[in-house]
C-alpha cells in the first residue's frame, strides 16, 4: 500500500458552499479538475454518502485515456467532502482517499485538501503540479461572481 500524501492548502474568496458545489456537480468537475493539457468527462456521478463516480481525462497531445473512480465516504455541505479514487489502469494500484475541508473565513473560505494513498508510481511534485493546476481552475470557476 501506498504512503504517498499531499497535503494542500487555499484561501478562495467565495462561500464554503460554492466550493462543495464545485466538488459534487458534474460539469464542474469536468471544467476544474482535468490539470493543463487534459480534458475530463465525468462518466457517472452519485453525489451522495456512498454513492459513486466514475471520470476520466484524456491527454490533449497523445489521446491517451486515463479513467478512475471511487465512492463518497463523506458529504458534510459546506464543511467536508471524503471520498476513494481507484485507477482503473494495473499499472497505477491501490486506493487512494481525498480528503476537503472547508472553513468559513473573513475573506472567503479556507480549504484544505489532503490526498493519501498515492500510487507510488506517481511522483508527490507531479501530483502537486496537478493539483496547483486544477486549483487554480477551482478558483477562476467559484470566485466569478457573473450577474
Amino acid at each position: 500500500m501506498s504512503t504517498n500524501t499531499v497535503r494542500l492548502h487555499r484561501v478562495i474568496r467565495t462561500t464554503p458552499e460554492s466550493i462543495y458545489r464545485a466538488f459534487l456537480d458534474a460539469d464542474a468537475m469536468a471544467k476544474w479538475l482535468p490539470p493543463n493539457g487534459f480534458t475530463g468527462k465525468v462518466h457517472h456521478m452519485d453525489a451522495r454518502t456512498g454513492g459513486s463516480y466514475r471520470m476520466s481525462f484524456t491527454n490533449f497531445t497523445t489521446g491517451h485515456s486515463l479513467a478512475f473512480g471511487g465512492e463518497y465516504l463523506e458529504l458534510v455541505p459546506g464543511e467536508r467532502i471524503r471520498y476513494t479514487a481507484m485507477f482503473e489502469d494495473p499499472n497505477l494500484p491501490g486506493t487512494m482517499q481525498t480528503t476537503v475541508s472547508l472553513l468559513k473565513v473573513s475573506c472567503g473560505t479556507e480549504m484544505s485538501v489532503v490526498q493519501e494513498g498515492i500510487p507510488e508510481v506517481i511522483p508527490a511534485d507531479s501530483c502537486y503540479l496537478g493539483w496547483q493546476e486544477s486549483l487554480t481552475l477551482l478558483i477562476k470557476l467559484v470566485e466569478a461572481h457573473i450577474e
